[in-house]
């Protein structure tokens, strides 16, 4: 597996693709050929810049109500399009929705990837939460603890896959039988695994049995701090060493010369029925919004409770904003 060092502060982006919003210019959201040609031409852009890693959100339709008509773009059949089109960023996911793809078949496309990206993949999985997305689709909704117990199994069986010859495995939820996944995985033993969500009591010890990194989407320096202390007392008591897990959060970013662009870009692209200060709100507060400076700060706080690798959820993108974040805050940290 590539390991990577846990006091290398990393940054990564989701790449381009409609989900939450603010990703994709407002003018071209009807017009899923442009998107997708932005989408690439941002890939490109991060990873000849030297950004550690891209994201996709695996989500299948809008959050919020009044997006039913935009577009959002798959997740594994847009970084299979995106690894063609890249050399050295990684490819992951933020995060998989384990109930949407059998373990075992999710093996395999993972391993495919891999074998696509030459070795950048990363596994990016949760337990999924969208209950309204999952009866849009079909699929079952059990209980949070439910969900969490079939993540873990998952996971057994996607390493079983990723390094056995052949997988048996039988239990509450799944059952796989002599099941081979080849091509393996180029990354050895295994691509990283890394396991999102908030649960403390379930998911957190998920984390602690099989992640590589946790990862929090749009918590607080607060919140985080106590996950953090809660995964450490999970380890413990599974006898791992918490040393061994990174740490990881998805941030809302807009970033500018001035304030006052900032503020210009709030305006554009907070929903109708909120505030600015409600849109800051739900932007964690605004901890990364402004001037590099006020950015700098922001990170820092993460920094300094423990997290390594940051997912940057870009608001107002284009290649210009890539480039500002890379030398004004990436090349100062």
């Amino acid at each position: 597996m590539i390991k990577e060092k846990n006091n290398k502060i990393q940054f990564g982006l989701t790449i381009p693709q409609g989900w939450r919003g603010g990703d994709l210019p407002l003018e071209e959201e009807n017009n899923p050929v442009k998107q997708f040609a932005f989408s690439k031409e941002i890939a490109i852009t991060a990873d000849n810049l030297g950004f550690d890693s891209i994201y996709a959100y695996d989500h299948l339709m809008p959050f919020f109500k009044d997006d039913t008509e935009k577009n959002i773009f798959e997740c594994f059949t847009l970084l299979s399009a995106t690894a063609t089109i890249t050399n050295k960023i990684r490819i992951g996911q933020i995060v998989t929705c384990n109930s949407y793809r059998n373990p075992a078949l999710l093996a395999k496309m993972l391993s495919t990837l891999d074998v696509i990206s030459n070795g950048r993949t990363e596994l990016g999985i949760g337990a999924g939460w969208y209950e309204k997305e999952y009866a849009a689709y079909g699929y079952d909704f059990p209980s949070h603890v439910t969900r969490i117990r079939q993540l873990d199994e998952s996971i057994s069986i996607i390493k079983e896959l990723w390094t056995k010859r052949s997988a048996t495995f039988s239990s509450r939820y799944y059952v796989v039988k002599d099941a081979i996944c080849n091509p393996k995985p180029i990354q050895k033993p295994h691509p990283i695994i890394m396991v999102g969500g908030s649960g403390e009591r379930y998911l957190l010890k998920v984390v602690a049995k099989h992640a590589d990194r946790y990862n929090n989407f749009f918590g607080s320096p607060k919140e985080l701090k106590k996950k953090i202390a809660i995964l450490k007392e999970h380890c413990n008591t599974l006898g791992r060493d918490y040393k061994q897990i990174q740490h990881s959060v998805v941030l809302p970013c807009i970033i500018t010369e001035s304030q006052e662009g900032a503020n210009k870009i709030l305006a554009r692209y907070k929903r109708n029925d909120k505030t600015i200060k409600e849109y800051l709100d739900y932007l964690v507060g605004g901890i990364t919004i402004g001037i590099p400076e006020k950015i700098i700060k922001g990170l820092n706080e993460y920094i300094e409770i423990g997290v390594t690798h940051f997912i940057i959820h870009f608001i107002g993108l284009n290649n210009s904003v890539l480039k500002l974040f890379k030398s004004k805050v990436v090349n100062k940290i």
